[in-house]
């Protein structure tokens, strides 16, 4: 046998005595237990040597324990290529716009929408194509233009459903200066959505509060102008029509001038509306002076103002003046409508509810009103019996200036009425 052959020899031998060295705890206790079977069980020593051999071969033939050996090696990082950005700062750009705004693809798929867009149009999802969801005849024109011309267009969207909205919408393309938009391959475009609503009902409400205010006026005018005609006609010299035509003309120039006085004051609230009272007010004893000023008019509508106060003073922060217009106004309304429930509550007591601290509910035992009324009564120039309205010498724009004085003391407003239980108003002052 060469060199090479004993190498090869010794090499392989290497595991098993590797393996009878890891075990040899083991065969030393079998080694153990069969002597004292040779000694004790009556083994036959020829069988025990047999035996124990075969658990030798059958040893050096098990696998050895592997062992895990974990070694820390410092690898250089790997590079990665910068991330393209431009989808992260297209959207950080739309939810900075604040109004609704959507940014879609070159085939007219939303890619993007803001928080505002989501509010707004809820059925506007990412990937669909924005022509097929908003069936807008005006916003399909002006998006395939854009797309087709690189031009921005503008247009006004009214809808109707669920609620009337009006909305400024501009769809232009997103790109770079100087750069020819229609040969890019990513184009996009930037659909945004400016709120008009708002501006619409103002617009509409100050439409109505000239129409009406013009109304208004041209009524009593009219009878003014028809009764001077006839005095210097016909009834010139006749004492009895003269003094007959006086007393008319005398109702409609105070109807006109209450109209105006109430016009006054509610264009002086409005103007500092902004500005919260700084004055101190005692609310229990204007309640009660509000009462006594209103005594007359109680006792000719045959009813009793009842109030029901706390002792002592209860101070509030506001201008007494205004509140003091706010609570006649109730009063009086209450003791002109609600005439034929003898009574007229009128109550403070203390409350902690979201920051207000006093309620006064002033309350009429009268007809009552329809459910669908109540919302408006708080509209300018709104009446439920237009007719009856003016024979009670109401202008319309009581509970307007009550609303607009309530909301400069951020106080809150609430009227609850059924008909046949009378009709309750809750002022809530802070």
């Amino acid at each position: 046998m060469d060199d090479s052959q004993s190498a090869q020899t010794l090499y392989g031998a290497q595991p098993l005595l590797s393996r009878l060295v890891h075990y040899a705890g083991l065969l030393i206790g079998l080694a153990g237990l069969f002597v004292a079977l040779v000694a004790f069980g009556n083994l036959r020593p020829d069988l025990a040597v047999l035996a124990y051999g075969f658990v030798i071969g059958f040893v050096a033939f098990l696998p050895l324990p592997v062992r895990e050996v974990t070694r820390i090696v410092e690898a250089p990082a790997p590079v990665l290529e910068a991330p393209d950005n431009t989808d992260t700062v297209m959207a950080a750009f739309a939810e900075a716009l604040g109004e609704a705004c959507l940014v879609l693809d070159q085939r007219g798929a939303v890619a993007y929408r803001n928080r505002a867009a989501l509010r707004q149009y809820p059925n506007v999802q990412p990937g669909k194509v924005l022509t097929l969801v908003m069936r807008n005849p005006e916003l399909v024109s002006a998006v395939d233009a854009t797309l087709r011309t690189g031009m921005p267009h503008s247009f006004e969207l009214h809808e109707t459903l669920p609620s009337e909205t009006w909305d400024r919408v501009t769809v232009a393309p997103i790109r770079q200066p100087d750069s020819d938009w229609l040969s890019e391959g990513g184009r996009h475009l930037l659909v945004t959505f400016q709120s008009l609503t708002e501006l619409k009902r103002v617009d509409a409400m100050r439409t109505d509060f000239i129409a009406n205010a013009s109304h208004e006026l041209r009524t009593p005018l009219a009878s003014l102008l028809g009764f001077i005609d006839t005095l210097l006609g016909p009834a010139a010299r006749d004492a009895v029509a003269r003094e007959k035509f006086l007393g008319i003309m005398r109702g409609q120039a105070d109807r006109m001038s209450r109209l105006i006085d109430d016009l006054l004051s509610l264009s002086r609230i409005e103007m500092y509306q902004h500005v919260r009272p700084t004055g101190s007010v005692d609310l229990a004893a204007l309640l009660r002076e509000v009462r006594e000023g209103l005594q007359t008019q109680a006792k000719a509508a045959e009813l009793d103002v009842v109030l029901s106060l706390p002792e002592g003073a209860v101070m509030v922060t506001g201008d007494r003046n205004q509140l003091y217009e706010v609570f006649e106004n109730l009063i009086d309304n209450a003791i002109k409508y609600g005439a034929d429930g003898k009574t007229v509550d009128v109550s403070l007591v203390h409350i902690e509810r979201g920051g207000f601290k006093h309620l006064v509910s002033v309350i009429d035992h009268g007809p009552g009103v329809e459910p669908e009324h109540v919302p408006r009564m708080t509209e300018r120039f709104y009446r439920i019996d237009a007719e009856t309205s003016r024979k009670k010498k109401g202008t319309g724009l009581g509970l307007a200036i009550v609303k607009h004085i309530v909301q400069r003391h951020r106080g809150n407003i609430s009227i609850k009425s059924r008909p046949g239980e009378g009709l309750r108003v809750d002022v809530m002052l802070p």
